[in-house]
Formats: C-alpha cells, structure tokens, sequence
C-alpha cells in the first residue's frame, strides 16, 4: 500500500509539475501582453479547489491529465479590453508557443545541470574539474537534445509503428519504476522536452496546430474565419483522442 502510494505521489508530481509550468508559460506571456486570463487551471472535469483573484480563477481539477489557460476572446471573438482575438497576431503567436518553450528550456537546463553534477563521473580520460563539468554537460546534452529530435523523425518516417508508442499509461508505468532521485530528475527532463516538442507539431488541437493557423493569417493578412477555424480544431482534437485511445490501449495491454 505504501509502495502505491508512493508511486501514485511520484506519477502526480512529475505530470501535475510539467503542466504547472506549462501552462504557466501561457499565463505569463498572456499577462505581458496585457490579455486577459479569466481560468488558470490544472487538470480537468470537476473543480476540486479553487481560488478567485483580482482578474483570474485558480483551480485545481480532479482529472491531472492537463490543464489549460482560459483567456479572454480566444474561443470566440470578443471586443472586452484585453481580449486574446484583439491581440496582434505577434503576441498571439507568443502566447501559444510560450508554453512549449518552457518545457524545453526546463529540460534542458535540468538535463545540463545533470550531466555536469552527475554525468562527469561516468566519462572516461575526463578529470573533476570545473571547466570539464561545464564541457561535457554541453556535449551530453546537444547528443541527448538530438537523439529527441531524431526519435521524433523517425517516428514520422515510419521507423516507429503507432503500437509502438507510449501513452500517459506507459510513462506513468515508467515513472513508477524509476529508482532514486537521479534517475528521476533525468525522466523529469526527458518528458518535459518531449511533452514541448510534441506540442509545437503542427496538428490541429496541439500548440503547433495554433501556430500553424496564425502563420496561416500572416501570410494571408487577414484571420481565418472563426467556424473554419472550429472546424479544424475540432477535426484536430477527434484524431488526438482516438490516438490517445488507441496507445492508451496499447499501453494497458502491454503492461497486463
């Protein structure tokens, strides 16, 4: 039972942590650029806590599988004064990406401080030095930033099946069997820069798709239409979910 427990803590933390400041990349950015965030949330379906301040709701929601940031106008046009839809198309762009980019900035620089702690002592002709640390940080984490990228191309490229891949099952599975807190911090770091690089591809309903859609208006020098727009989100978010479904699934059946 203490084992569950423990292990139920291990899993929470990690995602609920990388959702944290995820969305706290949006919320931060959309404060800088004076847009209005009526919800911060963490988690989804039923409001389990939640406090109100002097412009934003903070929740805390009893499904810890995501969270979003609400702002103002951003699901449909409005002409309040701090409305996402009034906001230039710059800002809006940096409002979407910033959530990504702090998931990546994040594992980067936990992964760096890792390799110079930690990762020094497992390279050979290598003395403890300072300027060593700094050295082969920097070269372990370019070769663990491109083995990412790498396994992101093939995955596009048809070298990864779909039943290969691992859902929110299968991280929680790997979370839980991790031993110490080295090991830990380091699938802290691989998570977080895969959870903002995934969300920058450019699929419909993911930060990417946003993006996409605002490249799109800047390149046409006028909005999509709100309905196509829904359209296309909507259309996004269908195949996410039979995805999620089907390596949730795959998931399930691969660890019983």
């Amino acid at each position: 039972m203490i084992s569950f427990l423990i292990n139920a803590i291990k899993i929470i933390f990690l995602l609920g942590f990388l959702i944290f400041i995820h969305e706290g990349g949006h919320f931060i950015v959309a404060k800088l650029c004076k847009v209005k965030v009526n919800e911060f949330a963490i988690g989804f379906g039923k409001t389990i806590w939640q406090k109100q301040g002097k412009e934003t709701k903070y929740a805390i929601r009893m499904i810890p599988l995501g969270g979003f940031v609400s702002m103002e106008g951003e699901v449909e046009s409005s002409d309040v004064e701090g409305s996402f839809s009034k906001a230039s198309v710059w800002k809006r762009m940096a409002i979407v990406v910033a959530g990504a980019t702090v998931n990546i900035l994040f594992g980067i620089i936990v992964y760096f401080i890792l390799m110079s702690t930690v990762g020094i002592q497992f390279v050979d002709p290598a003395r403890d030095t300072f300027i060593n640390r700094i050295y082969y940080g920097a070269i372990g984490t370019w070769e663990f930033i491109s083995m990412l990228f790498e396994s992101i191309k093939v995955l596009f490229t048809g070298g990864i099946s779909a039943d290969q891949m691992v859902g929110i099952v299968g991280i929680s599975e790997v979370v839980a069997t991790t031993a110490g807190v080295v090991n830990y911090i380091y699938l802290l770091a691989v998570i977080s820069i895969s959870l903002g690089i995934t969300n920058l591809l450019p699929i419909p309903a993911l930060d990417g798709g946003k993006i996409l859609i605002l490249l799109i208006e800047v390149i046409r020098r006028k909005p999509i239409k709100p309905e196509t727009e829904a359209t296309i989100q909507l259309l996004g978010f269908s195949i996410l979910l039979a995805l999620t479904i089907f390596v949730t699934y795959n998931d399930i059946i691969r660890i019983f």
